[in-house]
């Protein structure tokens, strides 16, 4: 590390005394700033006027000035482009040989492969004997990105500018200005990832609990399908995942892809199975398809989901991609759905004719096929409100449960209602029925779009939510890290710097971020993701401390006791002071709080102690929890005793233990002692 501040350092700082990282910004020197500012607010660095300096970025072989020179000799970083004299000055010398750069080799992940769209031809630099290499040419080993120590300062090099969009050379230039001491001043902790213990079953649950808590999730959406059948070893499983989780402040939800039930349910009820156009079963990729609109099979299946969510302590149930296959639509009839014998009679009885003409040699009129995909589409919605209801019916016994439904999008890419029936217009009114929350998937069709078409897919969901009170709040989008189909460049999993600016525009536009899935993130990149997800804050120094305005709750780097708004603040783990949304002033103070709110994940309002006792107002959709620094002898909520649901918890940030209080759902002001 070098003298940037880091949490690390400040943490290790007696608590007598408190320390901020004092929010510093980038300076480009240049003509024009290129990808930088993106690159830059992707992992959480503010920019703004009065904020102290701590990069600079040299451009398009712009001079070194003395003033830079000495503020990268006291600690600052530099970051140079190419050839230039600032670059030789340093010993990144042009030699004249040159290499075709086609693909590189970065050190994070030397097989993950890294092709450039637009090959260049570059220089073989030699470099400064004491260089430290991040990245270089897969085939001569040339050298591509790298760095070299300048007195308590870094220069990183590059041998060519990281392009239009930020990501489409170096992948992990974020991290490699990371190691070099960049620590970004906030972060969040409000992700949701899918999880399947089909990648998982050999895994340390414990590990991985805090492996999610350190990358900044806070909630798992389990895939629930492989405990639909009671099973010993798998219940055991279960269990233990959720109480790993619920120790590290995580909810966990049933994850449930129905028409899918389970394998085993498929192979007993043959009967049930689904149809396609061709009139073969559904069995389409992983999933297998059940017919609903069968009164009896959808009787066992609610059967099912009751025992299932009765028999775990789950936190809510997300109701996924509830409509039809597939994303080819009317084209491939062997993929095309619902084609039972149930949904052919009740489209016949209603339009005059059985759909399954619709496919023959003579299709007929396309008005005919028009009917039919609108009856599809509405048939989605029908089964959405069904099983809602269904979910509403156990949460009336289980009030805290929350509920969720996941639907790819068909506002960006409009083709979605004919190709799988999926209908923002119908399902959106739910929510004036149902407290839940409407999880928007991001379609395959754009995976290739790039991380701006995130603000444009919120602004076309903004009239659908806007007549329903509270709904606004209730948005969520779901971004999928998983190879694409399409040619994209430079990796075909969404990484790095890419995958930072994904996290970081949807954050910004939508009040939920959800990963799929949470085997899928690299692990170079689940350090620097909680500050991805931190979203648009903005940040001001103020005498010893730091003014924060942010739509969304968030976490400043902080070590010691600290004020917010002038009060003793107790939420605050060794390295991060967290805050509710809105405008803050967040400063040093001379004395502690009794204990310490280490980690919530519920809408907090309001925090602090009055007679030695925590107390804390939150709103929340589904059960929170709360890590607290010490055992709670005594809990009230809404001023009344209760008896407190408590989890010896798992060490934090500084090897704080933790205890888990578990707390129930809706708006509540809680007192602890």
């Amino acid at each position: 590390m070098r003298s940037l501040i880091s949490a690390l350092v400040l943490a290790a700082l007696p608590h007598a005394c408190a320390a901020a990282l004092k929010p510093s910004t980038f300076s480009i020197v240049g003509a024009e700033p290129g990808s930088w500012p993106a690159i830059f607010s992707s992992i959480g660095m503010p920019s703004g006027p009065g904020l102290p300096v701590s990069i600079y970025v040299l451009r398009n072989g712009a001079p070194l000035g003395a003033d830079v020179l000495k503020q990268v000799q006291d600690g600052a970083l530099l970051v140079l482009e190419g050839q230039s004299d600032a670059a030789a000055s340093f010993g990144f010398v042009p030699g004249t040989q040159n290499v075709d750069v086609t693909s590189i080799v970065d050190e994070r992940a030397p097989k993950l492969p890294i092709i450039w769209e637009h090959p260049l031809t570059l220089p073989r630099f030699t470099m400064p004997t004491s260089a430290r290499v991040f990245a270089k040419e897969r085939w001569t080993g040339a050298p591509l990105l790298a760095s070299v120590a300048v007195g308590r300062g870094t220069a990183l090099w590059m041998a060519a500018p990281p392009g239009e969009l930020g990501y489409e050379r170096f992948p992990y230039l974020p991290q490699a200005l990371h190691d070099l001491g960049l620590q970004p001043p906030v972060r969040a902790a409000r992700i949701w990832a899918f999880f399947d213990s089909a990648y998982r079953s050999r895994a340390d649950l414990d590990y991985l609990a805090e492996r999610w808590r350190k990358a900044g999730i806070a909630a798992l959406q389990v895939a629930a399908w492989h405990y639909w059948e009671a099973d010993p070893q798998g219940d055991a499983y279960l269990r233990e995942l959720i109480t790993a989780c619920h120790r590290q402040g995580i909810l966990v939800y049933a994850w449930l892809e129905l028409p899918h039930v389970s394998e085993k349910f498929w192979a007993g009820h043959p009967q049930w199975r689904e149809k396609t156009a061709i009139l073969q079963d559904a069995q389409l990729d992983w999933r297998k398809l059940i017919n609903l609109e069968n009164p009896q099979a959808a009787a066992e299946v609610e059967r099912g989901a009751r025992r299932l969510i009765g028999a775990f302590d789950w936190d809510g149930v997300n109701l996924a991609e509830l409509y039809f296959e597939s994303l080819e639509g009317v084209a491939n009839p062997s993929r095309f759905t619902p084609m039972n014998d149930d949904v052919r009679r009740e489209f016949h009885a209603k339009d005059g004719f059985d759909p399954l003409e619709l496919f023959g040699e003579r299709p007929g009129a396309p008005e005919r096929m028009r009917e039919f995909l609108d009856y599809r589409a509405a048939l989605a919605g029908r089964l959405q409100q069904h099983w809602l209801d269904v979910m509403e019916s156990i949460r009336a016994k289980r009030p805290d449960l929350d509920l969720v439904v996941t639907q790819v999008d068909d506002r960006f890419d409009t083709r979605m209602k004919d190709l799988i029936g999926a209908d923002a217009s119908r399902a959106i009114p739910l929510l004036a029925k149902h407290d839940c929350t409407f999880l928007v998937e991001d379609p395959a069709t754009i995976w290739n779009l790039g991380p701006k078409r995130y603000p444009q897919i919120a602004a076309r969901y903004a009239p659908l939510v806007q007549p329903i009170p509270g709904a606004a709040k209730r948005l969520a989008i779901d971004i999928n890290i998983v190879e694409r189909y399409q040619d994209v460049y430079p990796t075909k999993q969404q990484t790095g710097t890419e995958l930072f600016q994904l996290v970081h525009l949807a954050s910004a536009s939508f009040p939920r971020v959800a990963l799929y899935f949470e085997n899928s993130i690299l692990p170079p990149d689940l350090g620097l993701l909680p500050a991805a997800e931190a979203g648009a804050p903005t940040l001001e120094p103020v005498a010893e401390g730091v003014a924060v305005s942010s739509a969304q709750a968030i976490g400043v780097a902080w070590a010691g006791p600290v004020t917010v708004d002038g009060r003793l603040w107790p939420y605050r783990d060794a390295e991060t002071v967290w805050l509710p949304p809105g405008n803050h002033r967040v400063e040093p103070a001379q004395s502690t709080t009794p204990f310490l709110l280490l980690g919530f994940n519920g809408g907090l309002r309001t925090a602090g102690f009055d007679d030695g006792a925590l107390e804390i107002s939150y709103e929340s959709s589904s059960r929170a929890i709360a890590l607290l620094s010490r055992a709670p002898a005594k809990v009230d909520i809404d001023g009344a005793l209760v008896k407190a649901s408590v989890l010896d918890g798992a060490p934090l940030p500084g090897e704080t233990k933790s205890f888990a209080l578990l707390l129930p759902r809706g708006q509540h002001l809680v007192t602890v002692q």
